[in-house]
């Protein structure tokens, strides 16, 4: 049994993480933290565990986690995770980052766009970025990894396949629509259900922290113009991508890399995604249509934000990691209705 930590514990990513976790049959939570409930019994924060785990929320000690877990997984907003990662590299144990701090290469990058300095530039280039599909044999022996953001793997997944036929002058254009979840638990006035109940907006535009990890993510070979909206959904991400390509190939032969992949669905052309399909999985689905018109290529991709998107990659990445099948508690349909 794979003994898993969870710092941050009763946060959004880390409330999935534990669901999967306590179904998964080769792991258990060994320990979890928490800096508002320590203290407190888990099941009494997160009443959904009732009779499922029997453990107390303590205050991070990374040797304490180091000492009863194999490795340990940090739930925590952007920014916080990166004094936690550092001291229980420190300790030597295994790090899974379920947030941003590990996934920028250049600590300038980070301190544009998370606005603050990176305190552990050091660990930076050893953490290995949790896109499956790209780093799989280099996540099977890392200490450290960046599970990657669920509006990056969205845009990811589907153009990666793509970038020796994309225009280099020609910016990707990528407008994606996320569940409220995707801001976190937190209490924010504009996620209130007034706010947002009926609502749809974009935010960050042209500032976005996302826009850089999706270009590292492809190689800095495309520029991406990427802009976020969040709609008054609970969970789901919605993409839609459109690129200009030099010359419009055989798209299934182009995503034939993806045969053996698991959790990415290739529909074809003229089927697309819809949230609902992957809601509550670790799918990532996407289709496109060819516009004869416009000459653009449009693809329309769907992930799950807080399964697919954040706590099932972080648990494909613990499978790979742990030498164990990867697809060990992530099988699943999507919930529906």
């Amino acid at each position: 049994m794979i003994r898993v930590g969870i710092v941050g514990a009763t946060g959004y990513g880390a409330r999935e993480l534990l669901r999967l976790l306590l179904a998964h049959p080769d792991a258990e939570v060994g320990a979890v933290t928490s800096e508002s409930g320590a203290g407190q019994r888990l099941d009494e924060l997160l009443p959904a565990f009732r009779g499922l785990i029997d453990l107390e929320c303590r205050a991070f000690d990374a040797a304490d986690l180091a000492e009863r877990c194999d490795v340990v997984c940090i739930s925590v907003p952007g920014a916080k995770s990166m004094a936690f990662g550092a001291a229980l590299r420190k300790a030597g144990v295994r790090v899974v980052d379920l947030g941003p701090d590990f996934r920028l290469k250049d600590p300038a990058l980070f301190a544009k766009y998370y606005k603050t300095e990176h305190t552990a530039p050091e660990l930076l280039q050893e953490a290995v970025y949790g896109m499956i599909f790209q780093h799989r044999e280099a996540i099977r022996t890392a200490q450290l990894v960046a599970v990657p953001g669920c509006y990056p793997l969205s845009a990811i997944a589907p153009l990666a396949p793509l970038l020796e036929h994309a225009i280099p002058t020609a910016p990707i254009v990528v407008d994606a629509i996320s569940g409220i979840s995707g801001a976190g638990r937190s209490l924010n006035d504009a996620f209130h259900f007034p706010e947002m109940n009926e609502n749809l907006k974009a935010y960050k535009l042209a500032v976005h922290q996302h826009t850089p990890e999706i270009e590292q993510a492809l190689d800095n070979r495309a520029l991406v113009q990427f802009t976020a909206h969040v709609a008054p959904l609970t969970r789901g991400i919605l993409t839609t991508i459109t690129a200009r390509l030099e010359s419009i190939p055989s798209l299934r032969s182009v995503y034939a890399c993806y045969e053996g992949e698991p959790f990415i669905r290739v529909l074809g052309e003229g089927v697309l995604p819809e949230a609902k399909y992957v809601r509550a999985t670790n799918f990532c689905d996407f289709g496109w249509v060819k516009d004869d018109r416009t000459g653009n290529l449009i693809i329309v991709s769907a992930v799950d934000n807080l399964y697919g998107g954040t706590a099932g990659m972080a648990v494909q990445c613990l499978n790979l990691m742990f030498g164990l099948d990867e697809c060990a508690g992530l099988v699943a349909g999507g919930m529906a209705p």
